[in-house]
């Protein structure tokens, strides 16, 4: 993978977050993960002051709140979900704009929609000030099997080689008058995806024997040694220690 290689989430830009080791940040991402997981539900302004730790976060990354905005939209069928917990989650009903919820389901759906938030805002965090790349020498440098990291990294190699070759074959389709319009069209489109299949399959095997012609042995190069500093794991810990504290007054008062 080129280092030139970035992903549409990926925004270019020179800031202390930009600048951490990925391996930092993947550290203190996954660990604010799991102190927000652990938090007690009850506890609506922990979640709040977390909320405010993450906007610091993307300001001091320079991540346009617009930008952070549009990519929360993944989580749109979690949000969907968890609307639907109070109608469908038995227990003590309360009455909420003329509507009969459960209590439960209320407390529940505010589970599902405060942590999921706040970990895709992290993840998003982490994928607008991190490239591609970057993350998967991180994960070599946390000690991820180095076979898990190939696999990734070819998914993201070929999940774009995939999605060309796609685009390539609807402008082949579009050129000859073809446009999908009903189910009587499936059957076209279902040769295309068999192709697809089949043309993806002959590449990877190409690309297997041109590595191996290359000297591969199952194991990548390390070609950048990633490294950082105790100031630099000092400044990506500062998000998950204040967050745990946070957490730990949320369960004592």
């Amino acid at each position: 993978m080129g280092a030139g290689h970035t992903h549409k989430l990926y925004r270019h830009g020179h800031s202390p977050v930009h600048d951490l080791p990925p391996h930092c940040k993947l550290t203190a991402v996954l660990c604010f993960v799991l102190v927000v997981v652990l938090t007690p539900r009850e506890a609506v302004w922990a979640f709040a002051l977390y909320a405010v730790l993450l906007i610091a976060v993307a300001a001091l990354a320079r991540i346009p709140a617009g930008f952070l905005l549009r990519r929360l939209l993944i989580e749109i069928p979690f949000v969907a979900f968890a609307v639907l917990m109070p109608f469908v989650v038995p227990g003590e009903q309360v009455q909420v704009l003329g509507l009969s919820v459960s209590v439960p389901g209320l407390w529940g759906a505010w589970n599902v929609l405060a942590k999921g938030t706040l970990g895709v805002a992290a993840s998003v965090i982490l994928a607008s000030t991190t490239e591609l790349r970057a993350l998967l020498l991180g994960l070599q440098r946390l000690r991820l099997p180095p076979m898990l990291v190939q696999i990734a990294s070819f998914m993201i190699r070929y999940g774009d080689v995939i999605t060309d070759e796609m685009r390539r074959m609807s402008i082949a389709r579009r050129s000859r008058g073809f446009e999908a319009r009903g189910i009587r069209h499936w059957g076209v489109l279902g040769k295309s995806a068999g192709a697809l299949f089949i043309r993806s399959y002959e590449r990877g095997e190409r690309v297997h024997l041109a590595m191996v012609s290359r000297g591969y042995t199952g194991t990548m190069p390390v070609i950048d040694e990633v490294t950082a500093s105790r100031a630099q794991w000092t400044y990506a810990a500062a998000l998950p220690l204040t967050a745990l504290a946070v957490c730990l007054l949320g369960w004592t008062l």
